[in-house]
């Protein structure tokens, strides 16, 4: 662990020596105030603190120069030293091999080094952040305290966190960690609950970890890792002063890491403000289009647009169809149904429990379309989607994105399809340039050849269909009322959807792919 001492550079702080944690030995825990970055986001002084630097891409920083060099690349995980436990887990989920960004990051992170890491959506980052993150909170060889966790990992949305918790979970039993996840529109008092019980990893949205610490549920004074993951949509969505806050409420001197697929100017403020002498994994914006990954944009007449969408869903495979309001999603969803095309609506009006099952239906097959709003354009991953399609052309570069990111994912093929207007073409192809893609145009209608070779696109069956629930999820249920009428069935009846893992886990779907 190279944490040496530093001056006279851009990320000088006072440092203690080794301390006995260890994940300890990084920020003194008597540091002075943080620098603010020269302002609020977006105000001026952004690039204060750095000095001169190259240019970064259009709407991004330019990244930090590292001062103590990185360790190198590892080729496989058995070089870098993670216990047997952790190992044995890879292993068996046929995880030999790591993913570029896990590589590189990884010999730094379980050094204890804090990490900014740029990867484009399904590029591995989860492991690449959560094996150090799980690995060095074991090695402290202590048990958290109640409401007292050791580490904490902060993501914007619901679907992310439990897709974190999902591919994180087999590794935290292996470790024997508890896990648990805070996220709204699931009870906050079986949150607080697991909180009480002690838990050492928290995956939490900030609004949900923000009310639990008012309520005097939580304090982060002992969390020593602290990772940011697609801190750039948290700034989008407005989550900056909620993140911020509470960062300056972990234990100084821990471990930072930040994850993102993106890096604009409001990332910057927490790079300035939160890392030290962060290890530096770049993927250039440019490169985010995976060689694996098609894009298309379809040039469609508004008379002929929704017919089709309708040709595209009925294909053979899964397919995610982005619009942009709750209104259009269910409008879509209940027009597929009617013509006999197994779809599910995902938007924010859904409850959590709805898009969970939703979720767990388009993976398992039992629905083939999934269609959605923005929401589900992060944090989720499907295992051989090869078809994403904007119904509605994003509005920003970023969304595109993390909107084609559902495909093509850990070395997987796939296209991202975009249905382009007359009067959206020149915006599409500023869009396109913006995300470093260069797209096939094509002009076609419904009932095209064309159109059936590039989507798969077919004539539905016009048969109006229903879905049901699978008889997993019945099981599933009958099990829980069960549970319920032992031990209180109002309480009981959610317990399929526990949150904490690890100790006394709830079951979880492991991850299967390092680039979770």
């Amino acid at each position: 662990m190279n944490r040496t001492a530093r001056t006279q550079d851009r990320y000088s702080r006072p440092r203690t020596g080794g301390g006995s944690a260890p994940y300890g030995a990084g920020r003194s825990a008597g540091q002075g105030p943080r620098r603010s970055g020269g302002g609020r986001p977006g105000g001026s002084g952004g690039s204060g603190g750095y000095g001169r630097r190259p240019a970064g891409p259009q709407g991004e920083f330019a990244l930090p120069v590292t001062v103590t060099p990185a360790l190198p690349p590892v080729e496989d995980f058995a070089a870098l030293g993670l216990p047997d436990g952790v190992l044995k887990t890879l292993t068996g989920l046929g995880m030999v091999e790591p993913f570029p960004i896990q590589a590189a990051t990884l010999p730094n992170s379980l050094a204890g080094r804090d990490v900014l890491g740029r990867g484009r959506t399904g590029s591995g980052k989860t492991l690449a952040f959560g094996l150090a993150l799980l690995t060095r909170t074991a090695a402290v060889g202590r048990r958290a305290e109640p409401r007292q966790p050791l580490a904490l990992v902060l993501v914007p949305t619901r679907e992310l966190a439990q897709q974190v918790t999902d591919a994180l979970t087999p590794y935290a039993r292996a470790l024997s960690l508890r896990l648990t996840t805070v996220v709204g529109g699931m009870s906050i008092g079986r949150q607080a609950s697991a909180l009480r019980g002690g838990t050492e990893v928290v995956v939490a949205t900030p609004g949900r970890l923000k009310d639990l610490i008012d309520r005097g549920e939580c304090r982060l004074d002992q969390v020593g890792i602290t990772v940011l993951d697609e801190a750039d949509q948290m700034a989008d969505m407005g989550f900056m002063p909620q993140v911020t806050a509470l960062l300056d409420q972990v234990r100084p001197g821990g471990q930072r890491m930040l994850f993102s697929a993106t890096l604009d100017r409001n990332v910057d403020l927490l790079v300035r403000r939160y890392l030290n002498d962060p290890v530096v994994h770049s993927v250039d914006p440019s490169q985010g289009a995976v060689t694996t990954m098609e894009h298309h944009l379809l040039h469609v007449h508004g008379a002929d647009k929704y017919a089709t969408t309708t040709e595209i869903a009925a294909r053979d495979g899964r397919v995610i169809m982005f619009l942009d309001t709750k209104h259009a999603v269910d409008k879509l969803t209940d027009h597929l149904l009617k013509s006999g095309v197994r779809a599910a609506a995902l938007h924010g009006g859904k409850s959590q429990p709805q898009r969970t099952r939703t979720l767990g239906r388009f993976k398992t097959g039992h629905v083939t379309v999934l269609v959605a709003t923005n929401v589900a354009a992060r944090g989720i991953h499907v295992d051989n989607l090869d078809l994403v399609v904007n119904v509605d052309p994003p509005t920003d570069h970023k969304d595109y994105l993390h909107r084609g990111g559902r495909t093509a994912r850990a070395g997987e093929s796939g296209s991202v399809v975009t249905l382009v207007l007359p009067n959206q073409r020149r915006e599409m192809t500023r869009l396109m340039t913006l995300a470093g893609v260069t797209p096939r145009t094509t002009q076609v209608r419904s009932g095209d050849a064309e159109l059936t070779r590039i989507t798969g696109a077919q004539a539905p069956s016009g048969i109006p269909v229903v879905i049901t629930t699978p008889a997993s999820e019945r099981q599933e249920r009958g099990a829980s009322s069960g549970r319920g009428r032992r031990g209180g069935p109002s309480r009981s009846r959610r317990s399929s959807s526990a949150q904490q893992t690890g100790g006394g886990a709830a079951r979880q779907r492991p991850a299967r792919r390092s680039a979770a």
